[in-house]
């Protein structure tokens, strides 16, 4: 791709503002063409009068404008304020009532949410697909929704940002596609997610609520007259107010019509090209063309297309993957790509036919073989020796990237890998796709299971943060049995056996599965977990900079669920002011590994990536996990062009001793997640794998 996550996330910015200045534009459209309305259908209704005199010569039955009593004046004037306090009043309910995140939008389009520990096999598959994809983007395993009443191929992603963020798809989809299709259109919807288009799309549906809703009275005004006052008797004056009722509620709905227009060409203007961005980033995901194109190609030949049903589909019809609403006869108002147009771009020699062969059990629940299966060493008990033979065979028969281990668990990242970090923010690959994709299946049978459920997934998390000193886990266990219930406490007891014999790259990916089970947790639930949670934190007097970055992304994505909290804004457009913020982070970062000797020439190196900014060396103890978390909630609110720079300064630190352990590798994946800034596993060989693209040309 042409653009990284920065630049990416910075043009979604800026169409933002776009947006707010085509609403106002809108806005005064409309309220001016109100008033015009407005002032002839009073002139209309009021008997004629004298001309002024040598004045224009106006049509019979209209006053010069020029000549107007003071409240025939008010009229017009109070008409446009009322839309504009319609309007205006329209957007800020829609834009609260959104502030919910993305399952707003899914549960208005009649989705239904999938449990984390289903055994429909439709929908364990897809579950699959959007797990894999979001442990490959670096991000928390979204919910997913299931829009059971819609027999169309569509999907979309919706959320503020990944901590609320959705994925719903169609019956048509999670049932009609082969796998490649599906992790297509998945690959697609994660694309918006990381490109910014998400947060943009969301907050278009509440300030175009208000625009939209004028021509939705328009009908209602106009229901009522033709219901009450067509039958009235015109012996007295009912029968004419009844008449001048009707031709408000076509004004009102000729406005409306003029409102719809300016928020389908506003939905248009912004979304036509991030559909182009979001394929070539889907197709630079999976490395497969043809499962995305073969999605669009039976979207062309399906009877029911990508057309919905639900009544709220056309005010989020620019969130879909496909078109889901008629969007008139021109391409004007198109909020997508016309299909052939995109299946162009993906398969050039495509000869325009939408024939696709039948979905076969085998297409169905397996990809199309490309490469063989990445094992991957050390995630689990045992078998480390055997997983190094597999891994060796593995890497002779592709080209995709492995770790391998030396005679041990992999324990150390090339440094080329880690010090071209910032490039790959955001930037996931088929390789992550497949490295996420081998950790799952690595796992431990009771610790897959276990996650992918309510209760388990909690169990899982305490175990997570289980102490190895034995003394403090007795310390933490015995808090636990006092505050959480048996049957958690027993299973927790079950696991820790299991996930002591994790490996570390395990630990970050784990709290990304668990997320979906958590927020399906009840209120009562949540604060009864809440509770152990932290005294297990606290029980452990010297937690380490690790299991304190796993506490920190698990609150950071959990609490929006179940919690009022605000949507991540731009406080800071540059780093200048952010010399005391970064100096805390990076000075942690140079004492991660202990290396109190050599934190001076790390913390250096760090400061070479910040130029202009002043960062110095703190004492370790001015730089704790309270003052951290500070730092990290500040420097995640600077513009998104200006944290690259900080990206590369936390990477320059890691690498200043010349090796890169994976511990080291995850904690600045964890930092990174704390800075909104996602980032995918980091493999051995990324850089000279990682080629961008050309299908985004």
């Amino acid at each position: 791709m042409a653009t990284d996550f920065f630049e990416r996330q910075d043009q979604a910015r800026r169409s933002t503002k776009w947006l707010v200045i085509l609403f106002v534009l809108g806005v005064i459209g409309i309220v001016g063409a109100t008033m015009v309305v407005t002032w002839f259908v009073t002139q209309a209704m009021n008997p004629a009068r004298e001309m002024v005199a040598n004045g224009p010569e106006w049509p019979e039955g209209f006053d010069n404008p020029l000549d107007q009593s003071a409240e025939e004046v008010a009229i017009p004037l109070g008409t446009g304020g009322a839309a504009l306090l319609l309007i205006v009043g329209g957007s800020l309910f829609k834009v609260a009532q959104l502030s919910g995140g993305g399952h707003v939008v899914a549960e208005s389009l009649q989705g239904r949410r999938i449990h984390s520990d289903t055994t429909d096999a439709v929908e364990r598959r897809l579950l699959n697909v959007v797990e894999e994809m979001a442990l490959a983007s670096g991000v928390p395993v979204p919910p997913v929704f299931l829009l059971d009443r819609e027999p169309a191929i569509n999907a979309f992603a919706a959320g503020y940002s990944p901590s609320d963020a959705v994925v719903a798809v169609t019956r048509g989809t999670a049932e009609h596609l082969s796998r490649d299709e599906l992790q297509g259109v998945v690959a697609h919807e994660f694309s918006h997610i990381l490109n910014g288009d998400m947060r943009l799309n969301i907050r278009l549906i509440g300030v175009l609520h208000g625009i939209l809703l004028l021509g939705l009275i328009g009908r209602i005004v106009f229901r009522m007259a033709a219901n009450s006052g067509g039958s009235r008797s015109s012996r007295d004056n009912k029968g004419n107010a009844a008449i001048y009722f009707l031709l408000i509620g076509l004004a009102v709905m000729a406005l409306g019509f003029l409102g719809t227009l300016m928020g389908n060409i506003i939905k248009a203007a912004l979304s036509r090209q991030r559909e182009y961005l979001a394929d070539a980033s889907a197709v630079q995901f999976t490395r497969n063309p043809t499962g995305l194109a073969g999605a669009l190609k039976r979207i062309g030949s399906a009877v029911t297309g990508s057309k919905l049903q639900a009544a709220n589909a056309s005010e989020a019809s620019h969130l879909f993957f496909a078109q889901g609403v008629w969007e008139g006869l021109t391409s004007l108002t198109a909020t997508h790509p016309p299909l052939p147009a995109r299946i162009k771009r993906l398969e050039p020699q495509w000869d325009g036919s939408f024939e696709m062969p039948p979905v076969t059990p085998k297409t169905f629940n397996n990809p199309a073989p490309r490469t063989g299966a990445i094992p991957v060493p050390g995630l689990a008990a045992g078998g480390i020796a055997g997983a190094a033979a597999a891994l060796a065979t593995a890497a002779a028969a592709t080209d995709a990237p492995a770790i391998v281990p030396g005679g041990a668990p992999a324990e150390v990242v090339p440094l080329a890998v880690v010090a071209k970090a910032a490039d790959q923010v955001g930037d996931p690959q088929e390789a992550h796709r497949k490295y996420a994709a081998a950790l799952v299946s690595s796992l431990p049978p009771l610790v897959r299971d276990s996650v992918h459920e309510t209760y388990g997934a909690r169990a899982v998390v305490f175990g997570l943060l289980a102490d190895k000193d034995r003394e403090i886990r007795s310390k933490q266990l015995k808090r636990l049995r006092e505050l959480a219930t048996p049957d958690i406490v027993d299973l927790t007891n079950k696991l820790l056996p299991y996930i002591d014999l994790l490996d570390v790259r395990a630990r970050l990916p784990l709290v990304d599965m668990a997320l979906p089970s958590l927020r399906a947790m009840s209120g009562s639930q949540y604060k009864e977990f809440l509770t152990c949670f932290k005294e297990l934190v606290a029980a452990d007097n010297r937690l380490g900079l690790f299991e304190w970055t796993l506490y920190r992304v698990l609150l950071r994505h959990l609490t929006p669920q179940f919690e009022k909290t605000a949507a991540p804004r731009i406080a800071y457009y540059g780093l200048q002011k952010m010399g005391p913020q970064c100096s805390v982070l990076l000075s942690t970062l140079a004492y991660a590994d202990n290396r109190v000797d050599e934190a001076p020439k790390a913390l250096a190196r760090g400061a070479e990536k910040l130029p202009g900014l002043a960062v110095k060396l703190l004492t370790p103890e001015e730089c704790g996990l309270d003052q951290l978390s500070k730092a990290l909630d500040d420097l995640s609110r600077v513009a998104d062009k200006k944290r690259r720079p900080l990206v590369a300064a936390c990477a320059a630190v890691i690498c200043a001793d010349r090796e890169v352990t994976v511990a080291e590798a995850e904690l600045l994946r964890g930092v990174c997640d704390m800075l909104d800034c996602p980032m995918p596993p980091l493999l051995p060989g990324g850089p000279a794998t990682f080629a961008h693209d050309s299908v985004a040309s």
